[in-house]
């Protein structure tokens, strides 16, 4: 932990975290921004919206009502004809948000008779209570003391107004100088006899005055208020069903209408009602008391109530988003936590909305705003950081020395920059750079002539160049990239590294091992599937401040090399050996012949010393032949082979005949064209046809055959020469063509030829783009076959 706190960019987050959850705890816990807020609440509160309950009516006294019915106030007689109209149909609760707080003049007081004595009849209806100035404070106007008497119940009818006027709750109880009384909805739901009251008999709500009041603990004009709640509006003005006071009077709506149901007279008609603005108002932009009374009721009704919440548990809301937000900015890219912060966002928006519909009111305001302020402010000192970051690192990489060749371009006329434009421009000559750099050793790592690997610290193949690709892809490993190096080398033979000790076993992990640096600095040699001889390198690769970051291993073939090497070897004993056993011969005839008690008759010593020089001569020519055939001086020419032919028949004719061996040419066709060193390729077929003389049989024969063949519509030129002798073995025929190699079998002649012959011959050949090969029985000859390309007309 103590490494993550002296990072730069973790203490910038934490004191980030620290601002940004001060700030949005400090505003949750004052519930929220306010305005913000309750806009978000309205808008929740219009999408909340439920169906209207059927058990609630409301008797407007509407405009109509009042067009039918005359100017209001009306005659109180009406209301009780309207009261005993509509208890026929036994309802459960009448409301009649009418305010009676006067008797009528002296002679209107029939009507106030009439309507006492439909309120006593009744025992339905509930009677409001409203709220009057009284000079220094407040005052409650009731209904007359008759009407109180006759009333079920009395009710307040006061709505908070918030401090944009807008009505969004209601205290359930209200009272002055120790006495109480409910909500106008709530004395309705009493006399319908529903239970809104819990265990204790407090109603739902926050309780702002919990100690009972009494006259004796409260000034004379002082007023409490108690269990305060969010309203749960169900709808928009109109929401509940309604019908004019006057076609109810009147009879044109039928008793059964109101039976079982809650019944709300009131005014809605404009410039009477006493309307408000709420948060459903819609383009109406007010409601009626007497709507909001039924949109009060239905939540108590529907134990649907909202609270808001404690400010511990909204400055709890207002944290959690923010951290996650935060948290994603020290793990993701810029783009990713900007989509995490908005998502975050809206999922705190919805989780305060659905708390909402579940009763619980979460000012959301607080997170987003942290949110929204948090990820610029980040940014912002991150943006600030890597251009004083990039600023250093750009002055340190201009001061290096550049290691490519740059083209010298015209600067366009100076111009107004800020700072993050320079940095940025600095920034593009920077990955210019890199990436010239990039290319340059990407191209000379595909030009160097060797398979070469580029790997990890680990051994893991980084880099390869085109020679390293084809070379494991013969080898059946298609893909090398990210492939672990000791593995590739897997299936190779048990390499001998130079410059080892003789108690260490070479495995092929020493290629990532720092202590045989020195060792595989020269190579280690070793041979492939295929029988390739490969010596195999590897170097340790560094970065700017020393640190190890990876290998690079080479392959270098050194078949030719290994090849040139065991001709030397085998040159070396054939110059030690062979050439030098007849020189010793002449030597030793030499100084025999100086002594006269020793000396040869002059016959025999002459006829052994030419043997001797003889023998010498023809090694000696054989490997300048050879030597010669193994050059690139060859003189091509277009020739008719069997001319070819013919010259070498013609050369070898006195050989064949002093053995008594017939030598006979078969050749079918007029011409056989082709590109050859004349010279060169009739010395091969005179090899062919000596070697064909010396292993066979007297009074035997040699057959010369030419014929011209077409494979895939290219002409070839085949010769053929076939002998009659014993035949070479499958197990001797594979040596033929190796230097030095001389086959023989019991019962053979002895050949004192060097074993260059038809190595010479099979060199000549390959370098004419030809073939040889051999198809030989025991006891019944052998076939040597030459086929070239010849040239096409």
């Amino acid at each position: 932990m103590i490494p993550l706190i002296k990072r730069v960019a973790f203490r910038q987050w934490l004191a980030i975290t620290i601002l940004m959850l001060i700030v949005a705890g400090s505003m949750g816990y004052v519930n929220g921004l306010g305005r913000l807020d309750t806009t978000l609440y309205d808008q929740f509160m219009r999408a909340d919206s439920r169906p209207a309950r059927d058990d609630i009516i409301i008797v407007a006294i509407d405009d109509y009502s009042i067009s039918k019915l005359g100017r209001w106030p009306w005659e109180r007689s009406l209301h009780a004809k309207l009261l005993n109209r509509i208890m026929h149909a036994n309802p459960l609760a009448i409301g009649l948000d009418v305010i009676m707080s006067e008797a009528e003049q002296p002679g209107q007081r029939a009507d106030d008779r009439a309507l006492t004595k439909a309120l006593t009849a009744s025992k339905l209806t509930v009677l409001p209570i409203v709220v009057a100035s009284a000079g220094p404070g407040l005052k409650a106007m009731l209904p007359t003391p008759e009407f109180q008497d006759a009333a079920r119940g009395l009710g307040h009818i006061h709505l908070e107004l918030d401090s944009d006027g807008v009505v969004r709750s209601v205290f359930l109880q209200e009272g002055q100088n120790g006495k109480w009384w409910p909500h106008f909805s709530v004395a309705l739901a009493g006399v319908a006899g529903q239970k809104i009251t819990d265990a204790n008999g407090n109603l739902p709500g926050a309780r702002l005055d919990a100690t009972p009041a009494d006259a004796a603990s409260h000034k004379a004009d002082s007023w409490q208020r108690d269990y305060q709640i969010q309203i749960p509006f169900a709808g928009g003005s109109g929401h509940f069903r309604s019908v004019p006071y006057a076609s109810v009077l009147r009879g044109d709506v039928p008793d059964q209408f109101f039976t079982g149901k809650y019944v709300l007279i009131g005014a809605t008609a404009l410039g009477m009602a006493d309307t408000f603005p709420t948060p459903v108002s819609g383009t109406s932009g007010v409601m009626p008391g007497i709507e909001i009374h039924a949109n009060i009721l239905a939540g108590l009704l529907d134990h649907k109530t909202i609270s808001i919440a404690r400010p511990l548990q909204t400055a709890l809301f207002s944290i959690i988003p923010v951290l996650i937000a935060l948290s994603s900015y020290l793990l993701w890219t810029p783009r990713i936590s900007l989509l995490i912060t908005f998502s975050l966002m809206l999922l705190t928006m919805a989780v305060s909305y659905f708390l909402l519909t579940l009763g619980i009111w979460l000012a959301p305001a607080a997170a987003l705003i942290a949110m929204a302020i948090a990820h610029p402010i980040w940014n912002w000192i991150r943006l600030e950081s890597a251009i004083s970051y990039l600023g250093q690192e750009f002055m340190l990489l201009d001061q290096e020395p550049h290691l490519l060749p740059e083209v010298n371009t015209e600067r366009a006329p100076q111009q107004v920059e800020d700072l993050l434009e320079q940095r940025i421009n600095a920034m593009r000559v920077a990955a210019r750079r890199v990436r010239d750099l990039r290319q340059f050793i990407s191209d000379s790592v595909n030009s160097l002539p060797d398979a070469t690997l580029i790997t990890t610290i680990d051994g893991h193949v980084l880099v390869s160049n085109q020679f390293a690709r084809d070379y494991f892809a013969a080898a059946g490993i298609r893909n090398i990239d990210g492939a672990l190096l000791p593995y590739l080398f897997s299936n190779m033979s048990t390499p001998q590294a130079t410059n080892t000790s003789a108690n260490h076993t070479f495995s092929w992990w020493d290629l990532i091992d720092l202590e045989h640096v020195s060792t595989l600095t020269s190579g280690t040699s070793v041979q492939d599937q295929q029988g390739r001889d490969l010596l195999i390198k590897s170097g340790p690769c560094h970065s700017a401040h020393q640190v190890l970051t990876g290998w690079i291993v080479s392959i270098v073939d050194i078949t030719i090399i290994r090849a040139a090497e065991r001709s030397r070897d085998e040159t070396l004993r054939f110059l030690s050996h062979d050439m030098r056993a007849p020189q010793a011969s002449i030597l030793a005839l030499l100084e025999l012949q100086s002594n006269a008690s020793s000396a040869l008759p002059q016959k025999e010593f002459f006829s052994r010393l030419e043997q001797a020089a003889r023998k010498t001569l023809g090694l000696a020519d054989n490997f300048v032949q050879l030597a010669r055939a193994e050059s690139s001086e060859y003189r091509l020419e277009e020739v008719d082979f069997q001319d070819v032919l013919y010259d070498a028949v013609d050369e070898m004719w006195s050989l064949a005949n002093n053995k008594k061996i017939e030598l006979i040419t078969d050749i079918e066709g007029q011409e056989f064209l082709t590109h050859i060193d004349r010279s060169l390729m009739a010395r091969a077929l005179s090899n062919l046809i000596s070697n064909a003389i010396s292993y066979s049989l007297p009074d035997t024969r040699i057959t010369c055959t030419l014929r011209l063949k077409y494979v895939k519509l290219l002409p070839q030129v085949v010769c053929r020469i076939s002998d009659q002798g014993f035949g070479i073995a499958p197990h001797d025929q594979a040596k033929l063509f190796q230097r030095y190699q001389r086959v023989s079998a019991p019962g053979q002649p002895h050949s004192d030829g060097t074993g260059l012959g038809l190595v010479f011959v099979k060199t000549v050949v390959e370098r004419h783009f030809g073939e040889i090969s051999l198809e030989s029985t025991l006891g019944e000859g052998s076939t040597f076959i030459v086929t070239l390309p010849a040239t096409t007309n």
